[in-house]
């Protein structure tokens, strides 16, 4: 790849999963989502210039949020959020800090039953290299997850899958990283 590749990163909206701190599952935008992507709409555009490659993970609240910006994304299966397996649905009260403690300090951890954070950001990393591979010069925009986003930044920055946690990434936010021959930069 010649050149700067761009890639926009966007973070769905607000779920009533999130709001009530379950673990999601495949659930469409709350009231206060859809008002979210409004609220961006009217005050900022994604700062999009040139053509545009909209993909978007599979999951409803992915594409709802990528449709409601004015995106017709393809669906990109590695953008998948991170599995939670067998904690889909139930609240982090429900689990306790027994299980929630192994899983939230080490990256190799699958309580669950499903991903680890090392095994989402080996996934994440597997699409940026074929972004990377790709010859196609248009900027990527992805309407993802915020699991998905945080692995995005580990890997540019090359930091150790430990800090996943410590990255908050907003609804609706949006992160821009460039491929520049050597590695990803964060663009802030």
């Amino acid at each position: 790849m010649t050149g700067v590749l761009r890639l926009t990163l966007v973070s769905h909206a607000m779920t009533d999963a999130m709001a009530a701190g379950r673990f999601p599952v495949d659930e469409p935008l709350s009231e206060l989502g859809r008002k979210q992507v409004d609220a961006v709409r009217v005050t900022r555009a994604l700062g999009l210039r040139g053509e545009v490659r909209p993909v978007s993970a599979p999951e409803h609240r992915t594409q709802q949020t990528a449709k409601l910006l004015g995106l017709r994304p393809g669906i990109e299966p590695q953008l998948a959020d991170l599995d939670c397996g067998g904690w889909r649905g139930q609240s982090l009260a429900d689990l306790g800090d027994g299980q929630l403690g192994p899983w939230l300090t080490d990256p190799a951890a699958k309580p669950h039953g499903g991903e680890s954070v090392l095994d989402l950001r080996e996934r994440v990393a597997g699409w940026l290299a074929s972004l990377q591979a790709a010859s196609d010069p248009r900027q990527t925009v992805a309407v993802t997850h915020p699991s998905v986003v945080r692995a995005a930044i580990l890997l540019a920055l090359d930091t150790p899958p430990a800090s996943f946690w410590r990255i908050d990434v907003a609804p609706v936010s949006r992160t821009v990283l460039h491929f520049r021959g050597a590695g990803w930069t964060l663009r802030l």
